[in-house]
């Protein structure tokens, strides 16, 4: 019954804000185009909004799992018009908290101790609520200040609930739906599946900061919060309580005197290095989730929260991208389409002068503005859209790139708009590859390596001897093919000599007994020579094959 009464709300919501203007009616099957014709968005009048503001409202409407999905689905440039990403990237995680009490009983069933036990004091007002958990104040008994983040109770039934009806749909556009199969609407909805779910997991949040913490220790660009381990379980996380000023709060950074220009330049340095030094970054990073210290003007620093998302790039992912914009920096689009073959990102019967043109009729445009007009996020979109045309399967981990690189340009032009991302980015990508291909970079493949290959050195001669000796047989064993496919090809040859003696002795036959027609068989000695000659070549043509002669 929870089921369909959601399926009716969800249809209620679709017909109020009209969406049945995104639904593929020319291509599906004529029954259930005659079906929809009595549908009941058609008792509704057509809402005066552009169609994206519409979609966020519906998506607003039906709740905190369908808002995050349109909020992930704002990142899928790939997929959507502008218009629509535009709307849904306004989507709000307007969430009404659940009782405190209910927080406090999750804590001491995960945990296994009393909130008294656990903490001087909890405050079970939440601080914050979302979609899948909020946040409470928090004393451990040490007189540190914490927040107790705690998973929203029945959230997983709701998740999965909604699921199966996202995947339902999906189904339906990419049986029914031309476009369908091309935009992966299956795979969209899975992708979010797996975010979801992660999210989930407190566990896998602490150990995501854990290790952003670990990468900048002791840095001047960001501060991460500490985990508190003991105090940490599945459905529950506490980290350290840190104080800032809000990133989007632009009048209070410049009351503070804040210096706008270098948090810019510090925000784009944190990408880059999270991508390229660590191959692990933080892929959340809208404004809620990001402070300011203030308490160096000149000198601030970002601090970072919630960090249910991160990306890693392969090394191979990684120093392909890097070559890619350095080659774009310098204008140099042959070695741009080059290198999306030699990835694999684009397949490998591509014609490199095809689409080394379609870059360029990208991006010369691009490059004749100033530079501090170009979006490097948005540039990068307009690459992808058109590699598609060339057959670029949709990279996951790009596409989580590209939301990051998204969110910190918009983040930096906000704070400073004449930011300039792409002078900032290059000295940046040229150091990494020096470092990377130089002396340094071998230096340091050759420390990691080094201790595998001395505990391997012993067993070296051994390795050796039995290559060699695998060598050696299958050397026999190809000269052994090579007798074999002898032997086969020379009775294929007598096989199809012998085919032929039987036929020639055959049509002997024939003409011997043509010959014959007129004599009298009561006597022998009135066959005609010719007749014995054909009689005695079609037995030695049939005998002689036999016996082999």
């Amino acid at each position: 019954m929870t089921r369909i009464q959601r399926v009716f709300r969800i249809g209620w919501v679709f017909s109020k804000y009209r969406l049945d203007e995104f639904l593929p009616l020319t291509d599906l099957p004529w029954p259930l185009r005659f079906v929809l014709l009595f549908a009941p968005w058609h008792f509704f009048p057509a809402p005066n909004k552009p169609r994206g503001e519409r979609l966020r409202l519906a998506l607003e409407e039906l709740g905190p799992i369908f808002v995050k999905f349109g909020q992930i689905l704002s990142t899928r440039r790939d997929l959507l018009p502008d218009d629509m990403a535009l709307a849904l990237q306004q989507l709000q995680d307007r969430v009404p908290p659940f009782p405190g009490e209910q927080a406090r009983a999750i804590v001491e069933r995960s945990l296994g101790q009393t909130v008294a036990q656990l903490f001087q004091t909890f405050d079970s007002n939440p601080m914050a609520s979302a979609s899948v958990a909020q946040v409470h104040a928090a004393t451990l008994h040490s007189g540190q200040s914490v927040v107790v983040k705690v998973i929203r109770p029945g959230i997983e039934r709701v998740i999965r609930q909604d699921i199966a009806l996202m995947l339902l749909m999906a189904t339906l556009l990419e049986r029914y739906w031309s476009e369908g199969r091309r935009l992966r609407p299956l795979d969209v909805v899975r992708d979010y599946e797996q975010t979801i779910y992660d999210e989930l997991d407190m566990q896998r949040e602490a150990a995501n900061a854990s290790q952003l913490r670990r990468n900048f220790e002791g840095s001047t660009l960001i501060y991460i919060p500490d985990v508190f381990w003991d105090y940490t379980s599945q459905q529950v996380m506490v980290m350290e309580r840190v104080s800032g000023i809000p990133v989007a709060d632009t009048e209070a950074l410049n009351a503070a005197g804040v210096d706008m220009k270098v948090l810019a330049e510090k925000g784009v340095e944190i990408f880059f290095t999270q991508v390229f030094r660590d191959s692990f970054f933080h892929a959340d990073m809208h404004p809620g989730n990001i402070f300011v210290d203030a308490s160096n003007p000149q000198d601030p620093r970002y601090i970072a929260i919630d960090f249910g998302i991160v990306g890693t790039l392969a090394p191979e992912d990684q120093s392909y991208l890097a070559r890619n914009l350095l080659a774009f920096f310098r204008r140099n689009y042959r070695q741009v389409a080059e290198l999306h073959i030699q990835s694999g990102w684009v397949p490998a019967h591509t014609r490199v002068n095809e689409f080394e043109a379609a870059i360029r009729t990208v991006c010369e445009p691009i490059f004749e503005r100033p530079l501090k007009e170009i979006s490097f996020g948005h540039f990068l979109l307009r690459l992808f859209q058109t590699a598609r045309r060339f057959e670029m399967e949709v990279q996951p981990q790009l596409v989580l790139l590209q939301k990051t690189l998204l969110n910190v340009e918009g983040l930096g032009r906000q704070l400073y708009p004449d930011l300039d991302l792409w002078s900032t980015a290059q000295p940046f990508l040229e150091s990494w590859m020096r470092r990377r291909i130089g002396p340094p970079g071998m230096l340091k493949s050759l420390k990691e390596h080094l201790p595998a290959w001395l505990e391997q050195s012993p067993e070296m001669p051994q390795l050796v001897h039995d290559a060699l000796l695998r060598l050696r047989d299958l050397d026999r064993t190809h000269n052994t093919d090579h007798a074999t496919l002898r032997a086969l090809q020379k009775a294929e040859a007598d096989h199809r000599r012998g085919l032929r003696r039987i036929v020639l002795g055959i049509v002997c036959l024939a003409g011997a007994w043509m010959t014959t027609q007129q004599a009298s068989w009561a006597s022998i000695e009135a066959i005609p020579p010719q007749g014995w000659v054909l009689v005695a070549a079609a037995g030695w043509l049939l005998i002689g094959r036999r016996s082999g002669t």
